[in-house]
């Protein structure tokens, strides 16, 4: 696996595709690594040409983790945001945008097509408003632009996401518990047949397991707050994609994330939960595919 220093830490990464087609930098959300992202859906930006680009995030996969800033009290820092009171994240969205900048920076890469999936997207919309000209376009996917007020998880999905795994856990176990938060989080109308989610997880567990790294990510989305100031920076072409049934990340924040871009294209796509199951993955590349290619028309629409 390839790693790049970039940003002050190391940043392991895949590249695929064609090096002369447009590049995709594919940004990950809260503890997911760059094999995270389905095969088929890489697969398919490269059967259309792309110059696919997938990296671990700081605190994740194979790149740096900051485990000398310690593990974080996620039940204080939920109550201190909730009050409004100040948090102290090991880093925040920005220098994790930074990072994806660094990273380009190392494969003389100008420009990029910046994907970002929940808080990928997060970061993919820092990039777009403070890399503007390192950007050809975002696409933000069951992402949010921060705003208080907006709806949060669902109790379920807020409990799974803060329940712990079994301290010392088997490897079965531990697949056992993050099975059943995707089966919490993931997309009602599309389930992911069991067999092909425990692969998946399997596979992402025998790779790296950073419990810490999750935590210090979930403050350091806290900590950044209302995006909506940088929203209205951004001027690059944007697709905002969001599941009608996301009980993570409540579909009014898609609709509010479009709201505040000018221009972004919305698309809601029914019985869509917090994943990205095998049944939608050519809907999300037919809608992907004339966004990187320049030819979006400007509206809104559900899919």
């Amino acid at each position: 696996m390839p790693t790049a220093l970039a940003n002050g830490i190391t940043i392991a990464y895949e590249t695929s595709g064609d090096p002369s087609g447009p590049p995709v930098l594919l940004v990950m959300g809260l503890g997911m690594q760059l094999i995270s992202w389905p095969e088929e859906f890489v697969a398919g930006l490269e059967e259309r040409g792309c110059h696919v680009i997938r990296y671990d995030n700081r605190d994740s996969g194979l790149s740096t983790k900051f485990d000398g800033a310690g593990v974080p009290n996620l039940p204080l820092s939920y109550l201190k945001n909730i009050v409004g009171w100040p948090l102290r994240p090991a880093y925040t969205l920005d220098d994790m945008a930074d990072d994806a900048c660094g990273l380009l920076d190392h494969l003389d890469v100008p420009q990029a097509h910046v994907i970002g999936v929940s808080m990928g997207g997060m970061i993919g919309q820092v990039f777009a408003a403070r890399h503007a000209r390192r950007t050809l376009s975002l696409t933000s996917i069951m992402s949010s632009s921060g705003r208080r007020g907006l709806p949060g998880p669902t109790r379920a999905a807020r409990k799974s996401l803060l329940t712990a795994a079994p301290a010392g856990g088997t490897r079965e176990q531990l697949v056992a518990h993050m099975v059943e938060t995707f089966r919490v989080i993931g997309s009602p109308d599309f389930p992911m047949p069991e067999p092909e989610l425990r692969a998946r997880i399997g596979r992402t567990l025998d790779r790296s397991v950073c419990p810490a790294g999750v935590a210090r990510q979930l403050v350091a989305i806290a900590a950044n707050g209302d995006r909506s100031h940088l929203l209205k920076q951004i001027r690059k072409p944007t697709l905002v994609i969001h599941g009608a049934s996301d009980p993570l990340v409540p579909v009014a924040c898609g609709i509010d994330t479009a709201s505040q871009i000018a221009g972004a294209a919305l698309h809601i796509i029914d019985g869509m939960g917090h994943d990205l199951p095998p049944q939608l993955i050519g809907r999300l590349l037919a809608l992907i595919e004339p966004h990187v290619q320049g030819k979006m028309a400007r509206h809104s629409q559900a899919a």
